[in-house]
């Protein structure tokens, strides 16, 4: 099932909401119908769509300053609970992951001064400590949302910003995955610290807030070392060797026997000398029956353009591919060129065995 789906794209970045989201946004209504009647919900409704507006924004920025770098940013995900701007790579330097993680905060710093000074908005101790008061003003709950995103994403816990800085500073003395663990690992503290508290005070959105660092900070940290294994793991040590390819000329027919008589869930196609034409998707088979039928050539329904690396290759280079989605499997050639086997993302648990492997 598909959690996130495409509701706006600006630039090169696709703006994605999540069905929890949807969730949130019911619960809210409901909420505030209960306490207001249909006026109410609205309101609530619209505020929270505000403050999304902003979150957006803010992620944006982070998007903006990592194009700065030639970092591109292909998507933003809404939560429940914030957004995440999933970028292509990390930034080389830590001078660079520095700016790029202070640009979403200054944002929202941006927005802020602009409802108070523009709009001549005053933020209260009412608007900065009941900001679900719908008898506090509008705009001034608004700019205490935004006031509280930057004091917030300015804690050093990773994955938020704050904690993307402190990995920054560690980057400095440490390299990159011995910093990401020493952050991730202050980060997961944070979340129990976040979720005791909630606890507490019976707060049930920060204890949504604990679980969703704790896991991102281990997930982060999981990713770094996957990206060090890749750096000195060779391509033929985890490519798809033992498989079975399709003629260009072969039918989606043919393509549709293949994958119910095999395991392989992708196709590479090949012309006569064995060269790499382009892989043949579960996804792609089953939208090229559905639009053209099975006597189609299955170069009309593959995924074109894909990137070839030798076998000694190192795999940090196709994971970068991978990661994008840019295409959905590398192929590894000879020196001949002929296709000799492929990589795909499910490759990566294979990956994490020989982490440990390459670890000890």
């Amino acid at each position: 099932m598909q959690w996130s789906y495409p509701i706006l794209r600006v630039g090169d970045t696709e703006i994605r909401i999540h069905l929890t989201f949807l969730l949130l946004l019911a619960w809210i209504g409901i909420a505030y119908y209960q306490e207001g009647g249909t006026r109410a919900a609205i309101e609530g409704i619209a505020f929270i769509g505000a403050v999304f507006a902003c979150v957006v924004l803010h992620e944006l920025g982070h998007a903006a300053a990592a194009s700065r770098y030639g970092i591109r940013t292909p998507k933003i995900t809404l939560l429940p609970i914030g957004g995440v701007a999933e970028l292509e790579r990390l930034p080389e330097k830590p001078s660079q992951e520095i700016v790029v993680a202070f640009a979403g905060p200054l944002v929202n710093v941006v927005i802020a001064a602009f409802l108070v000074a523009a709009l001549g908005t005053t933020v209260g101790i009412d608007a900065l400590t009941s900001m679900e008061n719908p008898h506090v003003a509008f705009v001034a709950r608004l700019a205490a949302v935004n006031i509280w995103l930057v004091l917030f994403n300015l804690i050093p816990a990773f994955p938020m910003d704050g904690g993307r800085v402190l990995r920054a500073l560690l980057a400095t003395r440490y390299n990159r995955q011995r910093a990401t663990e020493i952050a991730g690992t202050v980060g997961q503290f944070a979340a129990f610290a976040f979720g005791f508290i909630g606890l507490v005070v019976g707060n049930v959105l920060l204890i949504f807030v604990a679980i969703f660092v704790y896991l991102a900070a281990a997930a982060e940290t999981q990713a770094m070392g996957l990206e060090a294994a890749a750096r000195a793991v060779n391509m033929r040590d985890v490519m798809i060797s033992r498989f079975e390819s399709l003629p260009a000329t072969a039918t989606l027919d043919e393509a549709a026997r293949a994958l119910l008589r095999t395991t392989q869930h992708e196709f590479p196609i090949v012309d006569d000398g064995g060269r790499l034409r382009g892989v043949l998707t579960r996804e792609g088979l089953v939208t090229g029956l559905q639009k053209h039928g099975g006597q189609t050539p299955v170069i009309e329904a593959m995924a074109a353009n894909i990137p070839v690396m030798r076998d000694d290759d190192k795999l940090i280079n196709a994971l970068e591919h991978l990661k994008s989605g840019a295409a959905p499997a590398v192929g590894v050639v000879d020196a001949q060129d002929h296709l000799v086997g492929y990589v795909i993302i499910e490759n990566i648990g294979e990956l994490m065995l020989l982490r440990s492997a390459v670890a000890s």
